[in-house]
């Protein structure tokens, strides 16, 4: 099933003519912790199945016929969630395009937390170049292979940019600090 997009502004404007519109924020639940729109169902990407979207859905009372809104950071996940759950359901499913970036420029009210959380993507550009800075240090110090380390990380950043997915980014999703 291919799922439409709406702007964040539209998204906006709707959501005040119909607050119970039904969103499914697919970040993790730190992230969504930190800031979140109204009303909005946290339902992590890495956990859609067909016993979680059914859970939720049956949990907010939504019918098959009823337009599911996805929410994330800027929109990437949300196009992933749309393609896990466009197999699994028959709702209508818009993307909210750039995601809770996108609807902090809006007259949105969001909720947020007085902790906030660092962005998954944040923690992936972390991740990536301290092991690439790692790989580099120890390949000079200690032994060339470590080269390698900064080669893997390299490829699996081109291979993410291809594919358009983030291995590292899901693994990252599923650690304690991230629930």
């Amino acid at each position: 099933m291919n799922a439409s997009h709406i702007s964040a502004q539209q998204y906006a404007a709707l959501h005040k003519s119909q607050p119970t519109l039904v969103t499914l924020d697919v970040r993790t639940p730190a992230e969504v912790a930190a800031e979140n729109a109204p009303n909005s169902h946290n339902l992590p990407l890495q956990e859609i199945d067909q016993k979680a979207l059914d859970g939720v859905l049956s949990r907010i009372d939504c019918g098959p016929e009823q337009t599911v809104y996805l929410l994330c950071q800027a929109g990437q996940r949300a196009r992933m969630a749309s393609e896990k759950a466009g197999q699994l359901i028959s709702n209508p499913l818009v993307i909210i395009e750039g995601g809770i970036n996108s609807l902090r420029a809006t007259d949105l009210s969001l909720q947020s937390s007085a902790n906030p959380v660092m962005s998954l993507e944040r923690q992936v550009r972390i991740a990536a170049g301290s092991l690439v800075l790692c790989g580099t240090i120890l390949g000079y110090t200690v032994n060339p292979a470590f080269y390698g380390l900064a080669a893997f990380v390299g490829a699996g950043l081109t291979f993410a940019g291809i594919t358009d997915t983030c291995a590292m980014g899901m693994a990252l999703a599923r650690m304690p600090w991230n629930k």
